[in-house]
Formats: structure tokens, C-alpha cells, sequence
């Protein structure tokens, strides 16, 4: 919904005032709370992307090693993991 559509809704409804003064976020706390309508909490995970990011770099110095060792099979390893990792940072920061 757009700012103006939830404008007329809030005017619809009573015990909302001020709805032209509100922007869009207020306007839909505004319309849940007269509603009774209980936003879902997210979970708080303690993964950080920074964190997760770190780790990247370090496997990644750890790879440059391997790779000049020439041991493919840690070197796939580590790809792998690194791959996994760099979803987890676009998971998390889609989480919030």
C-alpha cells in the first residue's frame, strides 16, 4: 500500500489522529495498532555479517596458501565453505 492509500484507511478508522502529518511507517504502526494486529518478532541471530565477513578473508588467505601447496582437495574444500559462507552473509542481512 502506498503512503496515500493508508491515509484514507487511518481516516476510516477512529482513535487515529493527525494521519496527514504521519509518513508511511507511522501510518502502518498507527493502523496495526487500532486493528490489534501483533507484528511477528525477529529472531535475533548472533551472526554479524562483519563477523562472517572476517571469516571469508581468513579462508581465503588460507586458500592462497593451499594453492601455492597445490592440494586440491582443501583447496575445494575451502571454496565450498567460502561459497556457504557468502550466503549466509545475504541471509543475514535480509533477515535484518
Amino acid at each position: 500500500m502506498t503512503a496515500k492509500e493508508l491515509r484514507e484507511v487511518a481516516l476510516g478508522l477512529e482513535g487515529i489522529v493527525g494521519v496527514h502529518a504521519m509518513n508511511k511507517s507511522e501510518l502502518l504502526a498507527a493502523v496495526k495498532k487500532v486493528k490489534g494486529i501483533v507484528d511477528e518478532k525477529k529472531r535475533q541471530t548472533g551472526v554479524d555479517v562483519r563477523t562472517i565477513k572476517l571469516k571469508i578473508r581468513e579462508l581465503r588467505s588460507q586458500r592462497e596458501v593451499l594453492k601455492e601447496t597445490g592440494d586440491k582437495k582443501k583447496m575445494k574444500i575451502l571454496r565450498r565453505r567460502i561459497n556457504r559462507l557468502k550466503k549466509k552473509t545475504r541471509r543475514v542481512a535480509m533477515a535484518g
